[in-house]
């Protein structure tokens, strides 16, 4: 999957790596199953509901994408410990300089601030990432419902949505 960056985006959002689906499909959060797309639009991060396939377009929401383990696909649990590209990752966040840097799972987070999963706790977090918030979502993969809350992503939705305003004003 390529990156979606661009300079001095409001939100990149930060997965683990795509579905086997989504890698096959050439689209972010492509399993029908993921609630990705929906749990975008209900947290008002993006006006409508997109398709997977429109990903490219959230970039004129100043809303990037981009995966901890580029280049590979399947379930955390099956990637290999080489897959997960810290350095690699935190370069593009120097590069780019989101104002925001979400995860879309603990798992995600973990690899990339270097900390255990269980010492992350959903929401804003204490330390930032080269100048940028941090937040660590639930992930929306059909492989965590157990663990998916919408409240966390409706807090960040509401966050931005503060934020873009004070940017307006």
């Amino acid at each position: 999957m390529p990156d979606l960056l661009a300079p001095d985006l409001r939100l990149l959002l930060v997965g683990s790596a795509p579905s086997t689906i989504s890698a096959r499909a050439h689209a972010y959060y492509a399993n029908p199953q993921n609630k990705f797309w929906r749990t975008l639009h209900a947290a008002r991060i993006t006006p409508r509901l997109f398709l997977p396939s429109e990903y490219p377009e959230l970039l004129t929401l100043g809303v990037g994408l981009t995966d901890l383990a580029k280049r590979h696909a399947g379930a955390d649990a099956a990637l290999p410990g080489h897959a997960w590209d810290r350095p690699e990752f935190l370069t593009k966040v120097q590069t780019y300089r989101p104002r925001t840097v979400a995860f879309t799972s603990k798992r995600a987070a973990s690899e990339a601030l270097g900390q255990p999963t269980g010492r992350l706790p959903y929401g804003l977090q204490v330390q930032d990432l080269h100048g940028a918030q941090v937040w660590v979502l639930p992930s929306t993969s059909p492989l965590a419902d157990t663990h998916f809350r919408l409240e966390p992503w409706l807090a960040l939705g509401e966050t931005l949505h503060s934020d873009q305003i004070e940017l307006n004003s």
